[in-house]
């Protein structure tokens, strides 16, 4: 894509996808303002970089529709110097995102291709320093590091993960989106010392979170045909 022309709709995107839907952070907007997102999509559909919707990566996952980036890095609260654990690499765009922020970042992927080619991009962009990617079940966390100030979920569990909870800190804000295949709502939660405040925001459709305390493989095998084809990260 030719750079000029991505810088144009990047700042489409922040006024039309998020400014106008009540994305008011202006650091999550600066960020996805100078962000690349066309760097973040294989490059058959890099022109569709910056619709207002999720696109296809490998591994039958995807790269969520800008404004459900903005809205859960919102909800998080991010700035510089806070320790987020990200379950979900995919593309690498929101691990991106935070780090442009300023905040450090481990990031969880299941599927080791995808850590690969996330970790080429980010270090494309010089952001490595502030982001580490581990291939391991994202569902557990990460508690030899936790707590951790924020958690962002970007693969749909049935339930919030227990572990997940515990791994917050004191104050520390997880987002999530939870529910059946092939329809969720996207939740907060709070930690108030050891009581958890629940928020919800509206509702989305993610590819599943596979792990121990989320969907087990086998029935997201048997449930694919069923919710795949839908519209995934993002509104439904």
């Amino acid at each position: 894509m030719d750079p000029e022309r991505a810088r144009q709709l990047r700042v489409e995107m922040v006024d039309r996808q998020l400014r106008a839907r009540g994305i008011s952070d202006e650091g999550v907007l600066a960020a996805m303002g100078e962000l690349p997102r066309e760097l973040f999509v294989p490059a058959e559909v890099d022109d569709d970089a910056y619709l207002d919707g999720a696109l296809p990566i490998a591994s039958g996952q995807t790269i969520s529709q800008p404004y459900i980036v903005g809205l859960m890095t919102q909800l998080l609260e991010p700035h510089p110097g806070m320790r987020v654990l990200e379950i979900g690499t995919g593309s690498g765009y929101q691990a991106a995102i935070l780090a442009w922020i300023g905040c450090s970042v481990v990031s969880i992927e299941r599927h080791a291709e995808l850590a690969a080619t996330a970790q080429a991009r980010l270090d494309g962009l010089s952001l490595t320093d502030r982001v580490r990617i581990e291939v391991a079940d994202g569902s557990l966390g990460r508690s030899s590091e936790a707590p951790f100030e924020g958690i962002l979920v970007a693969a749909a569990a049935p339930r919030i993960p227990d572990t997940l909870r515990g791994q917050l800190a004191d104050g520390g804000r997880l987002v999530i989106p939870v529910g059946p295949l092939g329809a969720q709502e996207l939740i907060l939660v709070t930690r108030r010392g050891e009581d958890f405040e629940e928020r919800q925001f509206g509702g989305c459709v993610f590819v599943p979170l596979v792990g121990a305390e989320a969907y087990a493989e086998e029935a997201v095998l048997r449930s694919r045909g069923r919710w795949f084809g839908r519209f995934r990260g993002g509104r439904p």
